[in-house]
């Protein structure tokens, strides 16, 4: 494999605009480019942002052809909920192996991977709410990057004391933003579970992992955290 993977980034949605760019009526910041992008680089692996693709069949098919040469991942984020445009589950049931379906987490519920290509390149399809897609990664594309780089278990996740109540939904394994106090082994959750809400995740060095049985977390509880890049 190789010792830097290459791992490709696209970002889908005709509404995505580049950041820095003035927004028109219904129109909002990709902000899963760069954040997925700087992740990748963090690890040590090979980012290529390709940019936005349009909802637009043939313009992600192409898209996608295109860079199958340079890539050993590619990452989409966007375009794989249930809606008019969701255009990758349409274009990726006919270029590869690509299965979609829904994780009993939150955030992050819809999910989809498999490969592409001649030589089964890995894909993996986020969602497009910023939170959700970051999320994912952390937990789904990260471990396949380090693997790919020799590498194996650096977000085991740690016990901490958690300092706020706050609840979490009956059948999801929530993994909500908080603030880790290393001292005291201690965590705070930060901000509110929306999965636009990137400012929360901004302020976050890590995520607090949630079981799926668990619909409250009490003020004192033990709790396991996954330390997030910068903590």
């Amino acid at each position: 494999m190789h010792p830097h993977p290459r791992v490709v980034i696209l970002s889908t949605g005709s509404e995505l605009v580049e950041p820095g760019n003035p927004l028109g009526p219904g129109q909002i910041n990709d902000a899963n480019g760069p954040a997925l992008a700087a992740a990748v680089q963090a690890m040590g692996a090979i980012a290529y942002r390709v940019g936005i693709v349009g909802d637009d069949p043939q313009g992600l098919l192409d898209a996608i052809e295109d860079q199958l040469i340079r890539a050993d991942v590619v990452i989409t984020s966007g375009g794989v909920s249930v809606g008019a445009y969701d255009v990758v589950k349409q274009v990726l049931s006919t270029l590869g192996t690509v299965e979609f379906t829904r994780v009993a987490m939150q955030p992050g519920m819809p999910q989809g991977f498999g490969t592409v290509g001649e030589d089964r390149i890995p894909i993996f399809t986020l969602p497009g709410n910023p939170v959700s897609a970051y999320v994912s990664f952390e937990l789904f594309i990260r471990p396949a990057i380090e693997k790919m780089m020799g590498r194996t278990g650096t977000r085991k996740p740690v016990d901490a004391f958690c300092l706020k109540a706050f609840d979490s939904p009956r059948g999801k394994r929530q993994y909500a933003r908080g603030i880790y106090n290393a001292d005291g082994r201690t965590v705070r959750p930060v901000g509110g579970h929306g999965s636009h809400l990137v400012g929360d995740l901004a302020l976050a060095n890590c995520l607090i992992v949630v079981p799926e049985h668990v619909t409250r977390v009490i003020d004192g509880d033990d709790v396991q955290v996954i330390m997030l890049d910068g903590a």
